[in-house]
Order: C-alpha cells, then sequence, then structure tokens
C-alpha cells in the first residue's frame, strides 16, 4: 500500500480537479489518499472515486500559535459533521476578510487590482489564499515569478502575511476530534522552530488531543526525517505523511513522491482499513 496524505486541488490552491488528481495518483500507484485543501472540504461534494484507490476525508487547517503560522491536518473525519463543517465556514469568512486586507496592502505598495486578479487565478472568491496573488502579481509582471511574490511581499513577515485571522489550534484540532478524526501537526520543519519552541508546541498539541506528526513533506534531508521520527517517539505520536502536491512540475512536492519514511513508528492508519 502506499498513501499520500497532503495533496491539494483547485478546491484551494491547487492546480488540479479533484478527478484529475485523483487519476494522476492512479498513475502513480497511489492506493490511499487524503486530498487536504486549506480550510475547505469543497473538493469531496459529489467526488467520485474511481476503482484501485481509496479516499480519506481530510482539510488543512490554519491556526497561530505563539504569533506564528501553524497548520493542523484533519484526517479520516466524517466530512458531514457539523463541527467541520462550522470549522470550514468560519474559516471561509476569516479567508475572505483576510483576503481583502492582503489585496489593500498590496494596492499600496503598487500591485494592480490584487483583489480582482486574485479571484480570477483562483477561479472565484470561495477560497482565496496568498498562492492566488503571487500568481496574479506573475501575471500582470509585477514580479518575476511567485517565489519573488512570497520574498518580497507575501512571505512570513511581509506586507501580505497575516495570521490573526485564524482560530486557534486547541479549537482546530476540537473540531477535528468532534468529527471522529485524527489532528496532525503538518510539515514542523517549515516553522523554524527552536528545540525549546517546538518541544513547548508539541506538549502543548498533545494536551489539545492530537495524535499525528507529519514526519514526512515531499522531498526533504534525510536529518529532518531522522529528527521529526524522533519527536514523532518522544511524543507518542503517530506519523503520516504525503507529498503536499499543488501542482505538476514541483519535484519537491510531487504527487506520490516523497522522502523514505522511516520503518519504526507507529502510522496515523493503523487500524483504519482491515489489514493496517
Amino acid at each position: 500500500m502506499k498513501f499520500d496524505l497532503h495533496c491539494h486541488t483547485t478546491a484551494s490552491d491547487g492546480a488540479l480537479e479533484p478527478r484529475a488528481l485523483l487519476q494522476l495518483a492512479l498513475e502513480r500507484n497511489i492506493s490511499h489518499i487524503a486530498i487536504t485543501d486549506h480550510d475547505t472540504i469543497a473538493a469531496y461534494d459529489q467526488l467520485e472515486v474511481p476503482p484501485g484507490i481509496t479516499v480519506i476525508p481530510g482539510v488543512e487547517f490554519s491556526s497561530q500559535w505563539c504569533r506564528r503560522g501553524i497548520h493542523i491536518v484533519g484526517l479520516n473525519f466524517d466530512p458531514a459533521s457539523a463541527a467541520i463543517r462550522q470549522g470550514v465556514a468560519r474559516h471561509r469568512k476569516a479567508r475572505r476578510e483576510r483576503a481583502e486586507k492582503i489585496a489593500s496592502r498590496l494596492a499600496k505598495a503598487g500591485v494592480p487590482n490584487p483583489f480582482e486578479g486574485a479571484i480570477a487565478q483562483a477561479g472565484g472568491d470561495h477560497n482565496l489564499g496568498r498562492p492566488h496573488f503571487a500568481r496574479h502579481m506573475v501575471a500582470c509582471g509585477f514580479v518575476g515569478d511567485e517565489s519573488e511574490a512570497f520574498k518580497r511581499y507575501l512571505g512570513n513577515g511581509k506586507v501580505g502575511d497575516i495570521r490573526e485571522c485564524w482560530a486557534g489550534p486547541e479549537e482546530v484540532v476540537a473540531w477535528i476530534r468532534a468529527a471522529g478524526g485524527t489532528a496532525v501537526l503538518a510539515h514542523p520543519e517549515k516553522y523554524q522552530l527552536t528545540r525549546t519552541r517546538l518541544t513547548a508546541l508539541l506538549t502543548a498539541f498533545r494536551q489539545w488531543g492530537g495524535e499525528g506528526l507529519e514526519v514526512v513533506s515531499g522531498r526533504q534531508l534525510p536529518r529532518v526525517t531522522a529528527d521529526l521520527a524522533h519527536w514523532c517517539n518522544r511524543y507518542e505520536l503517530r506519523a503520516s505523511w504525503g507529498s503536499d502536491f499543488h501542482r505538476p512540475g514541483q519535484p519537491w512536492s510531487d504527487l506520490g513522491n516523497y522522502s523514505t519514511p522511516p520503518a519504526n513508528l507507529s502510522t496515523v492508519w493503523q487500524g483504519w482499513f482491515e489489514g493496517c
């Protein structure tokens, strides 16, 4: 069995429609996949699952801890749960308000029509995120590529970095647990925390009811994988992994193509399926 428990579609900031993503997953011999779009489960609405693949309900919630943005993935929950639906609705509203603030700041920085441009890139105003603004900035010639957009305008600490709109991580974990799901701390290596801060976050995450840690996110250095496996065991968390796929052509986050996970870890899916 091959799992990819972190990927995105056009329902958030991915490039592929849900159906196309599942077709690509089949071509990559992925047996179990979770579509974890940012703050939405719209990809699961009327999703037709082809034979040969198991789809695990998923979502990636934005949150903030100690003035730092973090992401919490929910897996194997009931998509019809009131808790999840209410959480998604709350973050949909927050995303709209956040996008308006980002657009206002970018307009002051000289970006032409940032709000309308981001909507055009997203194909609607249903789930706007910073990548949509980045794509607009490239399309209108304001920056050379998306990397420059984030480095100069949208990345951590820049003019377009607004985090105060999200629910707290304890509340996010509660939504996931109330829906019968498993809460996983996503790609902790991206938060650039000191060991002291990571210890504090993982301690709190366990206290909130978090159960999983993403030990592999796309292609990463072996020392990063080994370090995250250490933290996973130390805090008695269950391991999750995935590509964090957004679009074809990104070798560091290609669907189903992630660094080899360690063999000595309990996994989040143990007990979910017969034979696991």
